[in-house]
């Protein structure tokens, strides 16, 4: 693998939180800032910033899209609040109060459910019809991320207790649970084609399991500090993986003695992966001031 780097002032005033790309080429970016940018690759190849939303009264730490609707996007913020976004228009269609401060979100497969997570570990459901929380989960132990599989029909949880927790995504109900590492499991991520998942954890290791089997395939035990962030690339080729030790780690899922590592200058808090080309978006905290507030792409091509 070779890579080239372009290195892009983002505007936002205080860290990202949170990247992530449309099905229709579209990054955007969650920042302390209390915005949220979207950007977009001109006829030239510059990459520039097309709209800011504001409305937002605390940081926004995570953000997903809509699979239905690539115009859609949502925010989790620590004001106590999901903001829905269409990104034609720039402004908010909707707020939807919840009961604490926001962490993490996903969008269910389906675009019916999303799903907000919140630091006292609470798990919101709200119905995209109506915008109503219809349920809500409240866990004894540490909960981080949440995704559905591909098939929308089960909800996966990673928890403080190194285990991966999976409900019925109809009832909400735990189903099964599995042992993924032997610390705190950070995030989660599953291919474009349902087959495999991702979970990076304290320990260091990115482990990748079958969806169907739920049997771990394989560990890669190249990062030395805890994982924060995992993501398969489009193709399901590669999978990348930030960790506190201001690395990010690209391995081949085809040859597991092919992997490459990129050098930060500060802690990173989210990567995602282009929906057609081998092209990383990092961005972080790091040591730096004047560095902090860059979004990196990476060309893996």
């Amino acid at each position: 693998m070779t890579n080239q780097t372009l290195i892009i002032n983002s505007g936002h005033e205080r860290s990202i939180h949170s990247l992530s790309w449309n099905s229709k080429d579209v990054l955007a970016s969650g920042s302390g800032d209390t915005t949220i940018r979207t950007w977009y690759f001109t006829n030239s190849q510059s990459f520039v910033c097309d709209k800011v939303f504001t409305g937002h009264s605390g940081s926004i730490d995570q953000l997903c899209w809509s699979e239905q609707n690539p115009n859609l996007l949502a925010s989790a913020s620590s004001d106590r609040t999901v903001g829905i976004w269409d990104i034609n228009s720039s402004q908010n269609l909707e707020y939807i109060n919840t009961p604490g401060q926001n962490i993490n979100i996903s969008w269910s497969p389906d675009g019916n459910t999303i799903a907000v997570v919140n630091k006292a570990n609470l798990i919101s459901f709200i119905d995209t019809r109506n915008w109503k929380i219809i349920k809500s989960r409240q866990w004894k132990i540490e909960v981080n991320e949440v995704s559905w599989d591909r098939s929308g029909r089960a909800f996966f949880i990673t928890t403080g207790r190194g285990t991966i927790e999976i409900l019925s995504s109809t009832t909400f109900e735990k189903i099964k649970k599995l042992k993924s590492n032997s610390k705190n499991c950070f995030c989660l991520d599953f291919d474009k084609n349902g087959k495999y998942f991702a979970v990076g954890g304290a320990d260091s290791l990115v482990t990748i399991w079958d969806v169907n089997s739920l049997i771990c395939l394989r560990s890669i035990p190249v990062l030395e500090n805890a994982v924060r962030a995992v993501k398969f690339s489009n193709d399901g080729k590669f999978i990348a993986s930030g960790s506190e030790d201001y690395t990010i780690d690209i391995s081949s899922l085809e040859d597991e003695t092919n992997s490459q590592q990129i050098k930060q200058n500060g802690s990173l808090n989210s990567i995602d992966w282009h929906p057609k080309r081998h092209l990383l978006a990092h961005a972080g905290h790091e040591k730096n001031d004047q560095w902090r507030l860059i979004i990196r792409l990476t060309n893996f091509d």
